[in-house]
C-alpha cells in the first residue's frame, strides 16, 4: 500500500510541477552515478518544496532525512510512505538524540544496498540565494557508512535549487546536479584522522554546491546581483545567467514594477478563482516563516484548485448543462494562467 502511495504521489507531483512552475529546468543528470549508494545534498531555500523537487527530477526513489518533529501526529503514516527518515536534534530533548543511532544504522544499510538518501547539509532553511556554511552531518554520515561497508561505492551529489522567485508560483526553477564526490577517496585519510577528513569532505561538498547556484556567496556585491534574479533573466538558462551575473550585468534586465492599473487587471483576472485564491492567502498567513509560503501555495494549490474546478464544472452542469460547466472550467483555467503571466514578471 505504501509503495503504491509513493509511486502515485511521485507521478502526480511530476505532472503538477509543470502547472505550478512556468518551467522546471534540470541540469547535470549525467553527473549522478549509477549502481552506487548516493547522498543528494541540495541547498535549502524552499522548505519542504526542496525535497519534492529533487525527488521528482533526480530519477531515483529517495529516502529524505528530515527533522523529527514533523513526524508527530496523524501524518506519520504518510511521511513513512514517502520514505522520510526522522533526524532528532538537541531541541527535541537530549534523550532523543540516542534515537539517531538507529536512524543512522538504517542509512548505512540503505547506502550499502545502493539506495539513495537526501540530506540538507546547510542544516536549516533560509530565504536567500547564497549558500550557508555547511554542517558536518552529511559528510560524517557518508564517511561512517563507507567505513562500515568499504566494498560499496558511495557518493555525495551536490545539488543546487535555484528559484527565479522564492515566494511566487508560475516562476522558473533550475535544478543543477553537480559532479559527485567519491566518498571512498577520503576513506584512508578518515581512518587516520576522522575530524580533519570530515571537514575536508564538507569543504569539497561546499565547493561543489556553490558551482550549482546562481549566487553562491554573500559577498559585497550580493545585494546588487540579487536584483537581477527574476524570471526575465532566468530564461537565459542556468550557466548563461550565472556567467552574466559575474561578467555581463549590462545585458541583464531589470524587474518590472506594477502600477495601479496593472493591479486592477490582476484583480479582474482573479475574479473567477477568487475563493481558492483567498483561501490559499489565508492559509499562507498562518505561517510567519516566509520560507514556507511557496511550499504552502504549491501543496494547497494542488488540492484547493482541483476541488474548485470540479465545483465549477458541476455547478455549471447542474444549472445550465454541460456547455456552461465546461465553459466555467476552461474559463477559470485561462484566467488563472493570464493572471499568473502578469504577476510573474513583477518584483
Amino acid at each position: 500500500m505504501k509503495t503504491l502511495f509513493y509511486k502515485t504521489i511521485l507521478v502526480l507531483l511530476k505532472c503538477y510541477n509543470h502547472f505550478y512552475f512556468k518551467k522546471v529546468r534540470v541540469y547535470g543528470l549525467e553527473n549522478i552515478p549509477k549502481n552506487s549508494g548516493l547522498i543528494f545534498s541540495p541547498n535549502h531555500q524552499g522548505a519542504f518544496l526542496d525535497p519534492l523537487l529533487v525527488g521528482t527530477t533526480c530519477g531515483h526513489e529517495l529516502n529524505p532525512l528530515t527533522r523529527s518533529d514533523i513526524f508527530r501526529g496523524p501524518f506519520h503514516w504518510f511521511l513513512d510512505a514517502l520514505k522520510m527518515l526522522p533526524v532528532y536534534r538537541i531541541r527535541d530533548g537530549f534523550s532523543s538524540l540516542k534515537k539517531n543511532n538507529v536512524i543512522f544504522e538504517m542509512c548505512y544499510d540503505l547506502l550499502r544496498d545502493k539506495k539513495k538518501l537526501m540530506m540538507f547539509s546547510e542544516g536549516s532553511h533560509h530565504n536567500e540565494y547564497f549558500l550557508k556554511r555547511l554542517s558536518k552531518g552529511s559528510s560524517r554520515l557518508a564517511l561512517e557508512a563507507q567505513e562500515k561497508y568499504p566494498k560499496t561505492q558511495m557518493y555525495i551529489v551536490p545539488v543546487g535549487i535555484n528559484y527565479s522567485h522564492h515566494q511566487m508560483p508560475w516562476q522558473e526553477v533550475h535544478i543543477v546536479y553537480g559532479k559527485a564526490l567519491l566518498v571512498g577517496s577520503f576513506l584512508n585519510d578518515y581512518k587516520e584522522n576522522k575530524g580533519v577528513t570530515i571537514n575536508k569532505l564538507r569543504d569539497a561538498l561546499e565547493v561543489g554546491m556553490k558551482k550549482c547556484l546562481w549566487l553562491p556567496d554573500k559577498d559585497d556585491s550580493y545585494l546588487e546581483k540579487k536584483k537581477y534574479v527574476h524570471i526575465l533573466n532566468s530564461k537565459l538558462g542556468f550557466f548563461e545567467f550565472k556567467e552574466a551575473l559575474v561578467n555581463e550585468q549590462s545585458k541583464l534586465k531589470q524587474a518590472k514594477s506594477g502600477g495601479k492599473s496593472l493591479n486592477v487587471v490582476i484583480k479582474l483576472l482573479g475574479l473567477l478563482n477568487i475563493i481558492p485564491l483567498l483561501m490559499i492567502r489565508k492559509v499562507v498567513r498562518l505561517f510567519s516563516d516566509v520560507v514556507f509560503h511557496n511550499a504552502i501555495k504549491y501543496l494547497f494549490g494542488l488540492i484547493i484548485f482541483a476541488l474548485w474546478w470540479v465545483i465549477l464544472l458541476l455547478f455549471g452542469i447542474y444549472f445550465e448543462g454541460i456547455y456552461l460547466g465546461v465553459s466555467l472550467f476552461i474559463g477559470s483555467l485561462v484566467l488563472l494562467y493570464l493572471r499568473q503571466e502578469v504577476i510573474s514578471t513583477l518584483k
